[in-house]
């Protein structure tokens, strides 16, 4: 992308910022994941444990910084995920006892949009000892609730929200889409404020 995607603005919004405001309507208790140097000022940082590991590196990291019990991990580059959906998440892993609440669609897991229990640390750190990084690769050692993706669809929740901004086109994709639905939602408002002064 050229330049770090946390950064990138959405909206005339940082993913970052995006990614806090919608986690920190969740909970009080929100931490980033990474260098502390470059996200200094914006809220609480963690850095890795074992640098340079991937997001298996800043899961562990998370979970060994946490005094909670339940916990959600949420990438950046994910900003259309719906608040409801993430209250859904966090509902079925604290219900389930599950130690891994993750969504499936499109015949991938999101282990960057699921919920974790603390415990999930230590399966992280005997992986990064051994140098195996694959996240889902530790699902099958834990006791994990997958919400499939005709679950998601029957709960009203749509898949796309998945989608990451993993390349500048997808990146200029999102802006135009958002554009749009701002447009629509403008039109709509509109409309509905003209209908109350006619009536």
């Amino acid at each position: 992308m050229g330049e770090d995607k946390a950064f990138l603005r959405l909206g005339g919004e940082t993913l970052l910022s995006r990614a806090l405001n919608l986690a920190k309507s969740l909970t009080p208790r929100v931490r980033i994941v990474g260098e502390a140097a470059k996200f200094a000022g914006l809220g609480a940082v963690v850095e890795d444990v074992y640098p340079n590991r991937g997001p298996l590196g800043g899961i562990h990291a998370a979970l060994v910084n946490t005094k909670t019990a339940v916990n959600l991990m949420l990438a950046v580059d994910t900003p259309f995920i719906e608040s409801s959906f993430l209250e859904f998440l966090i509902s079925e892993a604290r219900s389930s006892g599950a130690v891994v609440t993750v969504p499936r669609s499109d015949g991938h897991m999101h282990p960057l949009c699921a919920v974790y229990r603390k415990e999930f640390a230590a399966s992280a750190e005997q992986s990064l000892i051994l140098g195996q990084n694959r996240i889902d690769a530790l699902f099958s050692g834990v006791k994990t609730r997958v919400v499939e993706e005709a679950e998601l669809q029957r709960l009203g929740f749509r898949p796309e929200m998945f989608r990451n901004l993993n390349t500048p086109e997808k990146w200029q994709e999102a802006n135009l889409d958002l554009a749009k639905k701002t447009s629509c939602e403008n039109l709509k408002q509109f409309r509905e404020q003209s209908n109350e002064r006619t009536n």
